[in-house]
């Protein structure tokens, strides 16, 4: 039962992995591949039937110094009062985002050679709250809207926040089964529909078409309870019409050991690390191609009950981040629960 509601770590990649606008890799310094997003049983597909999930996810993080120059000066940048380039001002960054991601997953009944296929659509709900503290080393002319000067030693604070709808995430993935081995492959697509303003410094949506493609390995042991699980993929992203800004390719690799002492219980270790291969282009890219790096650990816990004569299946996670680059560090936890509305799915 356990193994048959752990869909969730298939379809729930394709949100924003930390609050927009914070660093200097990657537009806003987000990508729409919820990092994290896959653990236990990663390389697991169910069997058919019609699943529901969801994700509850929350981030706080901080940026300063280079790591944070994208939050004023990334996209049309600041000039000094010779009109020079220049990122003369020190900024610190503070942001938090919280993520409520309900999913519908549908297994098909039939096999696709050999391997069973399903599809998903997920429509997030997203809240950001982003601080933002710079003071000039030099005279600074921020762009629009802010159309501010600061001479040198002047300090400017912005904060900003936003409830929305982010962008809807369509999904397909196969998955295999041979013994204690279970795989899969899977693509995401950001359709960019959700909230989105290109003045904001909190924004729920990405403005951009963006595909996801992953491959997925579990090894289970059911004599054991011993869970050992793991995912790699790429995220390649089309250009923002509105910003000419091109995001670079991004790699993320993604883990779980899990030990299950029951059916209702298991505890293990998890983690992730992104690395950007490939920098930012186009016009937009004003501060030229960063790259942003960051790794994550930390503890899981495997829960599953009945909710009446409904299983469900409930996954807690908490990630500390480090050896970060161009991008935020901070905390990320998360909380996916997973049942199925079919007889097919249990």
């Amino acid at each position: 039962m356990r193994r048959s509601l752990t869909l969730l770590s298939l379809v729930v990649a394709g949100f924003a992995a930390t609050p927009d606008r914070a660093a200097a890799a990657a537009e806003d310094a987000a990508g729409f591949y919820l990092l994290g997003s896959k653990g236990p049983m990663a390389g697991f597909v169910p069997p058919p039937g019609i699943y529901l999930a969801d994700v509850r996810y929350y981030y706080a993080g901080s940026a300063e110094g280079d790591a944070a120059v994208g939050v004023a000066l990334r996209r049309t940048g600041a000039r000094t009062a010779t009109g020079s380039l220049t990122v003369e001002a020190n900024i610190e960054v503070d942001a938090k985002a919280y993520y409520d991601i309900p999913t519908a997953l549908w297994v098909a009944p039939h096999k696709v050679l050999g391997g069973h296929l399903g599809f998903s659509v997920a429509i997030p709900v997203g809240w950001k709250d982003v601080d933002v503290d710079l003071s000039a080393r030099a005279t600074l002319t921020l762009p629009p809207p802010l159309n501010l000067t600061l001479q040198r030693g002047g300090q400017f604070h912005i904060d900003d926040h936003w409830l929305a709808f982010g962008d809807p995430v369509a999904g397909a993935f196969i998955g295999w089964h041979e013994g204690s081995w279970h795989w899969n492959l899977g693509v995401l697509v950001n359709v960019p529909a959700g909230a989105w303003q290109k003045d904001k410094l909190s924004n729920i949506g990405f403005n951009r078409w963006a595909a996801d493609l992953t491959g997925a390995i579990t090894w289970l042991d059911p004599k054991i309870g011993l869970d050992i699980s793991a995912a790699a993929g790429f995220t390649f992203n089309v250009e923002n019409p509105d910003t000419d800004y091109k995001t670079g390719t991004e790699f993320h690799v993604e883990f779980a050991i899990v030990q299950n002492f029951s059916k209702s219980f298991g505890l293990g270790l998890s983690g992730y690390h992104y690395q950007q291969v490939t920098g930012d282009s186009g016009a937009g890219a004003v501060l030229g191609p960063f790259k942003g790096r960051v790794t994550a650990l930390g503890p899981t816990v495997n829960y599953n009950f009945m909710l009446g004569q409904i299983p469900v299946n409930t996954n807690v996670k908490w990630l500390k981040e480090f050896n970060a680059s161009n991008r935020l560090e901070g905390d990320a936890a998360l909380l996916t629960m997973t049942m199925p509305l079919s007889a097919g799915g249990q």
